[in-house]
């Protein structure tokens, strides 16, 4: 049995409502609740608390400094149980659901096209895609696996390689107009996109031409690939990207490679799992699938 202390779901729905709007009446309107109601409510978690979350002026709600430092955890609980509902009722007549964190542009590039097949083949498994660019805590985040550039993580895992890291550098044809591509150091009077995860990729182009550039990181700089896509497409510049980003640009012409050189770097983008998730049949179907997806591609 939980202690009396906690508060209760229409609890907090009442407080951080009248948080937000700073009177009781306008709260309980907000919840479609009565006036009455949501004030015992809000009474009821001050007894619980043992302190005043808000300070009654001229019938209107001025926080107390605890009820300001309670509204941040007491609004993120709510976030979360909405969150957990709605990944609940996703289940719909599906079975199966699994988590995976991804990089967002290989998510958005490389996988969800190839995702019709596995829909079409696994048709009860459902997949929850969040973006991730950093490291993943599999075991407080309840992720079955997550799919990066395979030296990111730490710790025991199993890996199954996906793509190499092959990045090639592209530009708006508009900004490429009569420069000779073929010498690496054209690039260097040009403007050069950077991508803030990754703010060594020119150094390390440059450097395997040949190139002594230690003053190339000057340039727009963005998160994620997709964006330094997009600002390559309106001209601000050359961008180093996979090869695979750019897929669609090149064969509509919006962009064009900008050197015929091609770098690859020595961490493939891989699918990063603990052994405990393929103990899921749902998981070892899906992990199947792309093995085979990957296996299909790669042969000759």
């Amino acid at each position: 049995m939980r202690p009396a202390y906690h508060p209760t779901i229409a609890e907090l729905r009442a407080f951080v409502a009248c948080m937000e709007k700073g009177s009781v009446t306008e709260a309980a309107d907000t919840l479609f609740l009565t006036q009455s109601t949501v004030s015992r409510s809000l009474a009821l978690l001050e007894e619980k608390l043992g302190v005043p979350l808000f300070h009654r002026v001229r019938k209107r709600l001025v926080p107390s400094d605890a009820g300001r430092l309670f509204a941040v955890d007491a609004a993120a609980i709510l976030d979360r149980l909405d969150s957990a509902t709605v990944k609940t009722m996703a289940f719909g007549g599906r079975r199966e659901i699994l988590n995976l964190a991804a990089l967002p542009t290989f998510a958005a590039r490389w996988l969800s096209p190839r995702l019709v097949a596995f829909s079409q083949a696994e048709p009860e498994i459902s997949l929850n895609v969040s973006a991730r660019l950093g490291p993943v805590n599999f075991e407080a985040e309840g992720f079955d696996a997550a799919i990066l550039r395979s030296g990111t993580p730490t710790g025991p895992m199993r890996a199954l390689p996906l793509r190499a890291d092959r990045l090639r550098a592209v530009a708006s044809p508009r900004l490429l107009a009569g420069r000779d591509l073929a010498d690496a150091g054209t690039l260097l009077g040009l403007p050069l996109l950077q991508q803030a995860t990754r703010p060594t990729l020119w150094l390390e182009w440059f450097r395997e031409a040949g190139i002594d550039a230690r003053d190339i990181l000057r340039g727009h700089r963005f998160d994620e690939f997709a964006m330094v896509v997009e600002g390559a497409v309106a001209g601000l510049g050359v961008a180093l990207v996979p090869d695979f980003a750019v897929e669609r640009e090149l064969a509509a012409g919006l962009l064009t490679p900008a050197s015929p050189r091609e770098i690859a770097l020595p961490a493939p983008y891989a699918l990063l799992h603990p052994p405990r998730s393929l103990e899921r049949p749902a998981f070892a179907r899906f992990h199947h699938w792309l093995r085979e997806t990957v296996a299909q591609e790669d042969a000759p």
